[in-house]
């Protein structure tokens, strides 16, 4: 059983220490040590209340833990997104549940943090703190003793503690505490309840109690869509519930990642804020959910894409807030940032740049669901076929590529993607799906595989390279072993090259170059598996995907990126794209 990790003197925990819970709004991070260092309301890309994870003196947090030493054993209640840690101390055991609570009939209309305790044996002492921070600098908070109980307000947020059995409450300026102890078979309740800009719901603490057991059951249901049965079926349900954890309900968008401006390196710099909807990683989520047997979420979640993606025609966005418009630009906000690490930012300025891949996921997308049995409608189908000649053009141009990069190039997995793009709107249009030229399309095809032949492949390096001119690489063009662009032997010498000169153990860097200003990005290592599988070297491909999956911490949630020294844990989590990478080769090896 493990011991906590230790924060640093500024209060900063390890990133592999988190585990992530959350409604279909926003999502909440937990640290081994019972601290709640994130949680933005009430939306995932709304400011945080509890930002403990980006300002460790003032971005406050929401802690419970035992008083004195202690281990700690965590896992997610099976097949659920609600979090269970076993504590085990000199004088006794105890289980806290921490669940972001859903009502009988699906997401409740207010925000209920539920922190459930259960004395095992013995007894235990456990202190709690509720104590919101500033919104990132942004606002000033405080508590209040009303006639129906404690009450924390950030700006128009409306933050009510309910509790059960936690000892007397104590108030501080802007926070309120407590202590009490567990016996053998005792149950605690330490509940946060929160909204925005209108009154507050009090619901009476058995039915937050009742609402635990509903989200339970309600995470237990959705997992029963979950048809896949084959190896690695623990981890791959897994990474699926993080998905869904991901999903904005209201909305049906797909956020990157559930936190903003975790670094990617210790030189600072490179922080993004990732809670946003690319259409990349829309189209990923989707792509698997729909071959896993989900289909109620995939129905909202495509239906968002296809609107988002329509608003913004001729051309397709990169992203967008999970409101479906654009981002206003980019704040930076006066905070230090993980362990120092700045800058603090809240938008993207990736929106504003030419992407062509996305061209190549949305028809990959698109197909994937027509093959499912769905059908489209009209205006989607217009819209489409407009999108398929817009790629006849704008294939030419130099791009920012996959990694938005300020240097705009002929990307060769950007031309792959355009080539992808074009052969799936053919057999769109040749199934009857979409109207259009099928005779251009086809010739424009052709055209970019003579132009990527031509100017993409390296005989001296035996390997497709990142761009025309040079020997370097570039991991992305992995992807396109699997996309049907090419699963010869060109593509397979192109996994050697890749393996030989991007990866450090079983991580992979992005590029060449890469590794002097970042971690190892993890999607890329399964990504490498996936092409394995499909250039026919899957025994290869399990080992790469296994020696992978050994570096994942205690709950299986991933982060952006990996230390191959040390192994510690890099960039914004849960993200997306990490467990999107893992379940795409999962289902590629399988069926090898």
């Amino acid at each position: 059983m493990p011991h906590p990790r230790p924060r640093d003197a500024d209060g900063y925990a390890d990133l592999r220490s988190y585990a992530a819970i959350g409604d279909g709004r926003t999502v909440a991070l937990v640290a081994d040590d019972g601290g709640i260092d994130w949680l933005p309301l009430p939306d995932l890309d709304s400011l945080p209340v509890f930002a403990r994870l980006l300002d460790g003196e003032d971005g406050g947090h929401l802690s419970l833990a035992p008083v004195g030493p202690w281990t700690v054993d965590r896992a997610y209640v099976e097949g659920t997104n609600v979090l269970q840690s076993l504590y085990t101390t000199p004088t006794g055991r105890v289980r806290v549940t921490d669940s972001m609570n859903l009502g009988a009939t699906g997401r409740l209309p207010w925000g209920e943090l539920c922190r459930l305790v259960e004395g095992l044996d013995g007894e235990v002492e456990m202190a709690w703190c509720v104590s919101p921070g500033s919104g990132l600098n942004a606002f000033s908070s405080w508590a209040e003793d009303t006639g129906n109980g404690a009450v924390l307000r950030v700006d128009a947020i409306t933050m009510a503690v309910r509790t059960v059995d936690v000892g007397d409450t104590s108030f501080e300026d802007r926070e309120v505490s407590g202590r009490f102890r567990t016996a053998p078979g005792s149950e605690h309740l330490l509940a946060l309840l929160s909204s925005q800009g209108e009154p507050l719901r009090m619901p009476k603490t058995r039915w937050i109690r009742r609402n635990l057991e509903h989200t339970v059951q309600h995470w237990r249901d959705w997992s029963e869509q979950f048809t896949y049965e084959g190896r690695w079926r623990e981890q791959t349900l897994r990474s699926a519930l993080v998905l869904k954890l991901l999903a904005h309900e209201p909305s049906g968008a797909v956020a990157a990642a559930a936190t903003t401006s975790l670094p990617e390196s210790a030189a600072g710099g490179k922080n993004w804020d990732y809670r946003m909807a690319w259409l990349r990683d829309a189209t990923y989520s989707l792509h698997c959910l729909i071959q896993l047997g989900e289909f109620e979420g995939v129905h909202a979640h495509v239906s968002w894409l296809l609107r988002v993606a329509r608003r913004q025609q001729p051309d397709l966005p990169v992203l967008s807030r999970l409101n479906g418009h654009q981002p206003d630009g980019l704040v930076h906000h006066d905070v230090p940032g993980w362990r120092g690490i700045g800058p603090v930012v809240s938008g993207n300025a990736a929106a504003e740049q030419l992407q062509l891949g996305v061209y190549g996921d949305i028809f990959d997308l698109v197909h994937q669901y027509v093959l499912d049995g769905n059908v489209l409608d009209i205006e989607t189908a217009r819209f489409l076929a407009g999108v398929a000649d817009r790629t006849c053009d704008l294939w030419r141009q130099r791009d920012a590529g996959m990694w938005e990069l300020p240097e705009r190039r002929h990307y060769t997995s950007s031309k792959m993607a355009c080539w992808q793009a074009l052969e799936c709107a053919v057999q769109l249009a040749e199934g009857g799906h979409i109207p259009g030229q099928l005779d251009r399309w086809r010739r424009e095809a052709d055209r970019i595989r003579t132009w990527i032949d031509e100017h993409c492949w390296s005989p001296e390096r035996q390997a497709y390279v990142w761009y025309p001119g040079t020997d370097q690489l570039d991991a992305s063009v992995l992807l396109h072993a699997a996309s049907g662009f090419d699963s010869g032997e060109r593509m397979s010498s192109t996994i050697d090259a890749i393996l030989a000169e991007l990866s450090d153990g079983p991580l992979l860097f992005r590029y060449s170059g890469a590794a002097e200003e970042e971690k190892a990005f993890l999607a890329c290592s399964f990504w490498a598996a996936n092409a394995l599988g499909a250039v026919g070297r899957g025994d290869e491909g399990v080992d790469l995907l296994e020696r992978t999956l050994a570096l994942a911490n205690d709950v299986g949630v991933w982060t952006e990126m990996v230390d191959p020294a040390d192994g510690s844990f890099w960039g914004n989590l849960p993200q997306a794209l990490s467990h999107l990478a893992f379940m795409t080769a999962v289902l590629t090896l399988q069926n090898a």
